[in-house]
């Protein structure tokens, strides 16, 4: 019997669909910034769960054993921890530029913001 092996792919697949539906549906910006957060979570357990294969460990040489086929690939390790600074800082800059909407404007609704914005333009 072959049953569902790629929890952590499904997983990531139904967060991303979560976050993706929560980023185009919500005209709240705090809650479009969640959603592109859940969106990034997505991406990085996807791509540990790819990057790790069972009965393999860590690539640093023990006991002088060098075949490849005795460690997992480091490189989407590396890519999860880049692409975790880098959403820290977008996340950051995106809640940065909120509250300075927020302020000058008394609104998180993204329809709203354009509206005035648009009354701002023509006076």
């Amino acid at each position: 019997m072959n049953g569902l092996v790629n929890y952590e792919e499904m997983a990531a697949m139904i967060l991303f669909g979560i976050g993706f539906t929560t980023l185009l549906l919500n005209p709240n910006l705090v809650k479009k910034i969640i959603g592109f957060s859940m969106m990034d979570s997505a991406v990085y357990l996807f791509l540990a769960a790819k990057g790790y294969i069972t009965g393999r460990v860590a690539p640093i040489v023990v006991d002088s054993i060098q075949e490849m086929e005795h460690y997992i690939n480091p490189i989407p390790a590396g890519l999860v921890l880049t692409g975790i600074v880098v959403s820290v800082s977008v996340t950051a800059l995106m809640l940065a530029l909120t509250v300075r909407l927020y302020r000058r404007y008394h609104t998180l609704n993204i329809d709203e913001i354009t509206r005035m914005s648009k009354k701002e333009a023509e006076h």
